[in-house]
């Protein structure tokens, strides 16, 4: 079974290869979502569950994220496969937001996404699709990209905290009130 790699995995920090007709062809694809989607759904700390998960994270240098996310709740994201993905239009218009990662689990930052992107990618069958994104999916997409071009979160964000001080934080603010 697929497994995260450590925050210090090659995969992580490197740009990662276009996925090729010939892996398509030959089953690659679908084992690389499969091993994707066994991972995801390993994930649940602190009571939250994975979103998405993108290929190096399990040491895959390889151009793929899904978004599936596993809360279950009613108004989930839709599912997303992206297969050799390009984000082809960013807004103009930012926002600062809250990430955390998977491969990073005891941190979480500030990063500054845009709103809203279009990406283009191919699905796990090969068909290619064009699809426009806002608000969380929109940042989920950049940061799966981003995963794909070696970049972690930390490497962008303005401000980052570990979980252990944003408890205290959290702590020390609750026992004020």
């Amino acid at each position: 079974m697929a497994k995260l790699v450590p925050e210090n995995h090659p995969a992580l920090h490197a740009i990662a290869s276009e996925i090729t007709p010939e892996e398509f062809a030959d089953g690659t694809v679908k084992k690389i979502i499969k091993d994707l989607r066994q991972a995801i759904k390993t994930y649940k700390i602190d009571g939250y569950t994975a979103v998405a998960i993108a290929a190096p994270q399990i040491g895959v240098s390889k151009r793929i994220f899904i978004i599936e996310d596993q809360s279950g709740e009613e108004d989930r994201l839709p599912t997303v496969i992206a297969v050799n993905p390009k984000i082809t239009k960013f807004s103009k218009k930012t926002h600062v937001v809250g990430e955390g990662c998977l491969s990073i689990p005891d941190q979480y930052g500030l990063v500054k996404r845009s709103t809203n992107v279009t990406l283009e990618a191919t699905d796990e069958n090969g068909e290619e699709y064009t699809r426009g994104a806002g608000g969380l999916l929109a940042q989920i997409i950049q940061h799966e990209n981003n995963h794909l071009d070696g970049i972690l979160f930390t490497d962008i964000a303005e401000k980052v905290w570990s979980k252990e001080d944003l408890d205290k934080k959290t702590r020390a603010e609750a026992s004020r009130t």
